[in-house]
């Protein structure tokens, strides 16, 4: 058999390691040699001298397992970084490719659940909806109940009330204050004043809260706004804003259900209208007439209708309904129209008073 070109002494390293372990080799053999030199050249060679040797030796033998522990330990050091990098690879391969996956899955699968979560949405909205309709009609049919089972003091309250609120009187009103129409003083009887009307400092009076004459020419009527005069006898003279063919008077008071007092003792009863000429000043009587104070407001039409236009009326009360102290007058309408009536003007010779 052909001889090994190894020699003895490399026959337990690895090729990586040669280099290493032919220095080894070497510094043993020069050890050797070192100390076959001392036995030869002194056979009484001292302890001390095989101590040193010894442990010479050892150290060469530690230095040398040390370095064989280096490569060791390297080889470990790679093998486990190779092992890292995989773990981390994997790690992060597991983390995206089932988001990914459950992206795929959420698009295959959520779209049919999200239809079914809007049709159920817009299920609660409409069945809110209806709920709220249902309680509507709930509540107006207790109030059409309610107005059904009223008794006929408050129906007829109710018509009272709006009575107050409209203006049921289909005529022009040429008394109007915001037209031009004013109050003739002169022809006119004096307000009542009384203590509570007025206002006083010191025993000095500031001023009076009694209303004047012309509050009658205003639509406001509400308790209280209303023109007084002493007693039940006296007289409001109105000059309209032009001449006017009269034909209605009207009076108005405020019902009893409002009332402060709870009586209409202090509206007027029996009165009497005059029609006025501004100069001279003729009288010319137009009726006479009684006002109800359980109809709150009453039209009169004139007894007397001569061809003529006034521009002044005369209302003279002469008595009311039983307060001894004052009488109250809330609004007068004065009706008519600015041209002659259409019966009478087609007659080329009326009759004149």
């Amino acid at each position: 058999m052909p001889r090994s070109s190894r020699s003895p002494g490399d026959s337990g390293c690895p090729p990586e390691d040669a280099a290493h372990c032919a220095r080894s080799r070497r510094a043993a053999q020069r050890s050797r040699n070192t100390c076959r030199i001392t036995d030869d050249s002194s056979p009484n060679l001292t302890w001390v001298t095989f101590v040193a040797c010894f442990l010479r030796t050892q150290a060469q033998q530690v230095l040398f397992n040390t370095c064989r522990c280096k490569l060791f330990c390297q080889k470990v050091m790679e093998k486990t970084g190779v092992l890292v990098l995989c773990a981390f690879g994997f790690w992060m391969f597991s983390i995206h490719l089932p988001s990914r996956v459950e992206v795929w899955q959420d698009d295959s699968i959520n779209s049919p659940l999200q239809s079914l979560r809007m049709y159920q949405e817009k299920v609660r909205h409409h069945t809110g909806e209806i709920q709220d309709l249902r309680g509507s009609m709930n509540l107006l049919i207790a109030k059409l109940q309610e107005m059904e089972a009223m008794s006929d003091e408050q129906k007829l309250a109710q018509k009272i009330m709006k009575m107050i609120q409209g203006d049921y009187i289909e005529k022009p009103d040429f008394a109007l204050k915001s037209i031009g129409s004013s109050i003739d003083f002169e022809h006119t009887s004096a307000t009542y004043n009384h203590d509570k009307a007025r206002s006083y400092w010191n025993w000095i009076r500031l001023w009076n809260y009694a209303q004047p004459p012309d509050v009658i020419l205003e639509p406001n009527v509400t308790p209280g706004n209303c023109w007084a005069f002493e007693g039940d006898r006296g007289q409001v003279t109105i000059r309209l804003a032009q001449k006017v063919y009269l034909s209605n008077l009207t009076l108005q008071h405020i019902p009893k259900t409002i009332s402060l007092s709870g009586s209409l003792d202090t509206a007027p009863k029996d009165f009497v209208i005059y029609g006025m000429e501004s100069s001279p000043k003729e009288e010319v009587f137009l009726g006479a007439f009684q006002f109800q104070p359980e109809n709150i407001i009453q039209m009169f039409p004139l007894q007397n209708q001569p061809v003529r236009a006034f521009n002044s009326v005369k209302v003279k009360i002469s008595s009311n309904w039983g307060n001894p102290r004052f009488t109250c007058l809330y609004r007068v309408r004065v009706h008519g129209t600015v041209g002659p009536p259409k019966e009478q003007s087609n007659n080329p010779h009326p009759e004149r008073d």
